[in-house]
Protein backbone atom coordinates (compact mmCIF):
# COMPACT_ATOMS: atom_id res chain seq x y z
CA UNK A 1 0.00 0.00 0.00
CA UNK A 2 0.91 3.62 -0.04
CA UNK A 3 3.83 4.58 2.07
CA UNK A 4 3.17 8.23 1.46
CA UNK A 5 2.64 10.61 4.39
CA UNK A 6 -0.76 12.31 3.82
CA UNK A 7 0.18 15.70 4.98
CA UNK A 8 -1.12 17.53 2.38
CA UNK A 9 -3.49 20.69 3.69
CA UNK A 10 -4.53 21.31 -0.18
CA UNK A 11 -6.57 17.87 -0.53
CA UNK A 12 -9.45 16.72 1.58
CA UNK A 13 -9.66 13.42 3.39
CA UNK A 14 -11.28 11.76 0.48
CA UNK A 15 -9.16 13.27 -2.39
CA UNK A 16 -6.26 11.94 -0.56
CA UNK A 17 -7.37 8.35 -0.25
CA UNK A 18 -8.33 8.09 -3.93
CA UNK A 19 -4.94 9.51 -4.59
CA UNK A 20 -2.84 7.44 -2.28
CA UNK A 21 -4.88 4.29 -3.21
CA UNK A 22 -2.02 3.02 -5.28
CA UNK A 23 1.29 3.79 -6.49
CA UNK A 24 2.33 6.38 -8.83
CA UNK A 25 2.86 4.16 -11.72
CA UNK A 26 -0.90 2.76 -11.15
CA UNK A 27 -3.74 4.30 -13.74
CA UNK A 28 -6.56 5.99 -11.62
CA UNK A 29 -10.33 5.69 -12.36
CA UNK A 30 -11.25 8.03 -15.21
CA UNK A 31 -15.07 9.56 -14.47
CA UNK A 32 -17.13 9.32 -17.38
CA UNK A 33 -20.27 11.62 -18.09
CA UNK A 34 -22.46 8.21 -18.08
CA UNK A 35 -22.21 8.42 -14.26
CA UNK A 36 -24.50 10.65 -12.74
CA UNK A 37 -21.92 11.30 -9.59
CA UNK A 38 -19.16 11.42 -12.02
CA UNK A 39 -20.77 14.16 -14.57
CA UNK A 40 -21.96 16.18 -12.06
CA UNK A 41 -18.23 16.33 -10.60
CA UNK A 42 -16.88 16.89 -14.87
CA UNK A 43 -19.47 19.96 -14.49
CA UNK A 44 -17.95 21.88 -11.77
CA UNK A 45 -15.07 24.17 -11.31
CA UNK A 46 -11.44 23.40 -9.92
CA UNK A 47 -9.43 25.19 -7.52
CA UNK A 48 -6.00 26.64 -7.54
CA UNK A 49 -3.44 24.10 -6.86
CA UNK A 50 -0.67 25.22 -3.81
CA UNK A 51 2.49 24.73 -5.93
CA UNK A 52 4.98 22.83 -3.72
CA UNK A 53 7.39 20.58 -4.57
CA UNK A 54 7.69 18.73 -1.60
CA UNK A 55 3.79 17.65 -1.28
CA UNK A 56 3.92 13.85 -1.64
CA UNK A 57 0.12 13.85 -2.28
CA UNK A 58 0.14 16.35 -5.35
CA UNK A 59 3.28 14.75 -6.69
CA UNK A 60 1.64 11.12 -6.21
CA UNK A 61 -1.76 12.80 -7.74
CA UNK A 62 0.76 14.11 -10.95
CA UNK A 63 2.46 10.50 -11.21
CA UNK A 64 -1.08 9.23 -10.82
CA UNK A 65 -2.74 11.41 -14.10
CA UNK A 66 0.57 10.94 -16.03
CA UNK A 67 -0.26 6.93 -15.58
CA UNK A 68 -3.64 7.54 -16.49
CA UNK A 69 -3.71 9.45 -19.56
CA UNK A 70 -1.06 6.53 -20.73
CA UNK A 71 -2.62 3.80 -20.28
CA UNK A 72 -3.44 1.50 -23.08
CA UNK A 73 -6.90 1.88 -22.33
CA UNK A 74 -7.08 5.27 -22.53
CA UNK A 75 -4.26 6.82 -24.86
CA UNK A 76 -5.37 9.70 -24.60
CA UNK A 77 -3.47 13.19 -25.98
CA UNK A 78 -4.28 15.35 -22.49
CA UNK A 79 -5.91 14.71 -18.82
CA UNK A 80 -7.43 17.58 -16.69
CA UNK A 81 -7.43 16.33 -13.08
CA UNK A 82 -10.96 16.20 -12.77
CA UNK A 83 -11.34 13.52 -14.73
CA UNK A 84 -9.80 11.11 -12.58
CA UNK A 85 -12.17 13.13 -9.86
CA UNK A 86 -9.81 15.53 -8.19
CA UNK A 87 -10.92 19.37 -9.04
CA UNK A 88 -7.27 20.88 -8.92
CA UNK A 89 -6.06 22.90 -11.49
CA UNK A 90 -4.04 20.41 -13.15
CA UNK A 91 -3.17 19.17 -16.47
CA UNK A 92 -1.48 17.08 -18.85
CA UNK A 93 -0.71 17.44 -22.28
CA UNK A 94 1.08 16.06 -24.88
CA UNK A 95 3.01 18.63 -26.71
CA UNK A 96 2.24 17.19 -30.29
CA UNK A 97 3.93 20.73 -31.22
CA UNK A 98 7.37 19.81 -30.14
CA UNK A 99 10.05 17.22 -30.99
CA UNK A 100 9.60 14.13 -29.98
CA UNK A 101 6.14 14.60 -28.73
CA UNK A 102 6.62 15.07 -24.52
CA UNK A 103 3.85 14.71 -22.60
CA UNK A 104 4.02 17.79 -19.83
CA UNK A 105 2.39 18.69 -16.74
CA UNK A 106 0.45 22.34 -15.75
CA UNK A 107 -0.44 23.55 -12.96
CA UNK A 108 -2.83 26.57 -12.56
CA UNK A 109 -2.87 26.89 -16.22
CA UNK A 110 -5.08 29.44 -17.74
CA UNK A 111 -5.63 31.06 -21.05
CA UNK A 112 -5.25 34.62 -21.27
CA UNK A 113 -5.62 35.31 -25.17
CA UNK A 114 -7.35 33.71 -27.89
CA UNK A 115 -7.28 34.48 -31.71
CA UNK A 116 -10.26 35.55 -33.53
CA UNK A 117 -9.20 32.52 -36.08
CA UNK A 118 -10.99 29.36 -35.60
CA UNK A 119 -9.66 25.87 -36.65
CA UNK A 120 -12.17 22.89 -37.04
CA UNK A 121 -11.38 19.59 -34.94
CA UNK A 122 -11.60 16.14 -34.61
CA UNK A 123 -12.62 16.22 -30.54
CA UNK A 124 -12.81 12.77 -28.46
CA UNK A 125 -12.54 12.95 -24.55
CA UNK A 126 -11.79 10.04 -21.98
CA UNK A 127 -14.61 10.89 -20.21
CA UNK A 128 -17.31 10.88 -23.15
CA UNK A 129 -16.97 7.28 -24.24
CA UNK A 130 -17.49 6.33 -27.74
CA UNK A 131 -17.60 9.36 -29.48
CA UNK A 132 -15.73 11.49 -31.17
CA UNK A 133 -16.85 15.63 -32.73
CA UNK A 134 -15.92 17.73 -35.38
CA UNK A 135 -15.61 21.52 -33.29
CA UNK A 136 -15.63 24.49 -34.76
CA UNK A 137 -15.03 27.04 -32.36
CA UNK A 138 -11.14 26.27 -30.94
CA UNK A 139 -9.09 29.13 -31.41
CA UNK A 140 -5.98 28.13 -33.63
CA UNK A 141 -3.34 30.23 -31.28
CA UNK A 142 -3.92 30.67 -27.77
CA UNK A 143 -1.70 32.13 -24.91
CA UNK A 144 -1.56 30.81 -21.54
CA UNK A 145 -0.34 31.02 -18.17
CA UNK A 146 1.10 28.68 -16.04
CA UNK A 147 2.80 27.51 -12.89
CA UNK A 148 5.15 24.65 -12.98
CA UNK A 149 6.45 22.40 -10.18
CA UNK A 150 10.23 24.66 -10.27
CA UNK A 151 7.86 27.51 -8.49
CA UNK A 152 8.47 29.57 -11.98
CA UNK A 153 5.39 31.26 -13.98
CA UNK A 154 5.54 30.96 -17.95
CA UNK A 155 3.63 32.28 -20.28
CA UNK A 156 3.43 30.87 -24.07
CA UNK A 157 1.52 31.25 -27.07
CA UNK A 158 0.26 27.84 -29.08
CA UNK A 159 -0.59 27.27 -32.44
CA UNK A 160 -2.64 24.47 -34.12
CA UNK A 161 -4.16 21.24 -32.79
CA UNK A 162 -1.53 21.62 -29.42
CA UNK A 163 -4.00 24.63 -28.71
CA UNK A 164 -6.99 22.45 -29.26
CA UNK A 165 -5.07 20.04 -26.07
CA UNK A 166 -4.68 23.03 -24.06
CA UNK A 167 -8.16 24.54 -24.82
CA UNK A 168 -9.99 21.26 -24.44
CA UNK A 169 -8.08 20.25 -21.00
CA UNK A 170 -8.71 23.88 -19.54
CA UNK A 171 -12.28 23.41 -20.61
CA UNK A 172 -12.55 20.56 -17.90
CA UNK A 173 -10.87 22.84 -15.43
CA UNK A 174 -13.73 25.02 -15.77
CA UNK A 175 -16.47 22.31 -15.40
CA UNK A 176 -16.81 22.53 -19.42
CA UNK A 177 -17.31 19.56 -22.07
CA UNK A 178 -16.41 20.05 -25.42
CA UNK A 179 -19.94 19.03 -26.30
CA UNK A 180 -20.99 22.34 -24.72
CA UNK A 181 -19.05 23.98 -27.55
CA UNK A 182 -21.16 21.67 -30.27
CA UNK A 183 -24.09 23.01 -28.20
CA UNK A 184 -22.83 26.70 -29.22
CA UNK A 185 -22.15 25.62 -32.78
CA UNK A 186 -25.61 24.98 -33.05
CA UNK A 187 -27.51 27.25 -31.40
CA UNK A 188 -25.16 30.24 -34.06
CA UNK A 189 -26.27 28.47 -37.04
CA UNK A 190 -29.80 28.52 -36.23
CA UNK A 191 -29.70 32.47 -35.38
Amino acid sequence: MSTVSPTSDQFSDQQRVMILSDQGDVPMRVFKITSIQDSILLRTSSHDVIVDSTDQVLARLIDRMYATVRDSISMGVGIAAPQVGILKRIIWVQRLDQENLPFEVYLNPVITFYSERKQDCREGCLSIPNRVDTTRTRSYEIQIAYDKLDHQHYEERIEGFTAVIFQHEIDHLNGILYLDHLEKEVQQSSK
